[in-house]
């Protein structure tokens, strides 16, 4: 009988048996014309521009259960089957996008998902509502420039299953790719494995997940449960934190089949 992960993570659709809502806010826009939401608009209430309709976007945002962290969908892929974290502008040296939303005022990191952008703002004092626009406006008119997302400088880190892994270790990665990042990943995070040792499962938390007052609920009654649950070896999840990969963009390439 499969764990229900979704009862632990908080990162997931829900929380201690509790539903998390997620709204959805459409956004039309056009290079030449750009309209935005206003906060006090209803979700699912939307803004078309019919001007030059070949060049117009639409982009959603998703809540995420980290209030600095939103989640931007812009209804194309955007890293198709891998994610990168850049936790500062440092490390968007290889993403045309993530320099260009570090220019926005007030954000703090980026994470780039297979179809989606999380925008994590530097504290509460931002206010969403004033950044936002220029958010949906850099995406904009990003995707209209034609400029790679990522250039071939980006690093990759293999995290897979590999040959040289031993069974735990397999089943480790086996069980982060296939139950547990897809689910963190709907709310904008993702997570990494970076080893095991004496029962120990490290792991790496990004995106949303990175600064989420709720970052211990998702390692210890989600993640740690279900590793537990299939691995009778795993004894504890241990977060990493500040480790090499700060000043450098993180990726993560799906597990080998």
């Amino acid at each position: 009988m499969a764990a229900p992960i979704g009862r632990f993570l908080c990162c997931a659709a829900h929380l201690g048996g509790r539903f998390y809502r997620h709204t959805s806010t459409p956004f039309y826009s056009t290079a030449a014309q750009t309209l935005y939401p206003f906060a006090a608009r209803k979700p699912q209430q939307s803004l078309r521009i019919i001007k030059n309709p070949a060049r117009c976007m639409f982009i959603q945002t998703q809540d995420t259960p980290n209030p600095n962290s939103i989640k931007f969908i812009p209804g194309r892929a955007v890293l198709e089957a891998r994610t990168m974290d850049f936790p500062n502008p440092a490390a968007a040296f290889c993403s045309p996008l993530a320099r260009h939303l570090f220019r926005v005022e007030g954000v703090k990191s980026i994470f780039l998902g297979p179809d989606f952008i999380t925008v994590t703002k530097e504290s509460e004092d931002v206010e969403w509502n004033l950044i936002k626009p220029d958010i949906y406006a850099t995406i904009m008119d990003f995707f209209s420039s034609g400029l790679p997302i990522i250039t071939d400088d980006a690093p990759r880190s293999e995290t897979g299953a590999s040959e040289e892994d031993d069974e735990v270790v397999a089943m480790i990665k086996e069980l982060l790719d296939t139950r547990i990042r897809p689910t963190v990943q709907e709310d904008g995070g993702d997570v990494l494995y970076k080893g095991f040792q004496d029962g120990i499962v490290q792991l790496k938390l990004q995106g949303s997940c990175t600064s989420c007052p709720s970052s211990i609920i998702t390692l210890k009654s989600g993640i740690q449960n279900m590793l537990q649950f299939y691995i009778p070896e795993v004894e504890g999840v241990e977060q990493v934190i500040g480790d090499e990969d700060d000043d450098e963009a993180v990726g993560q390439e799906p597990a080998s089949s």
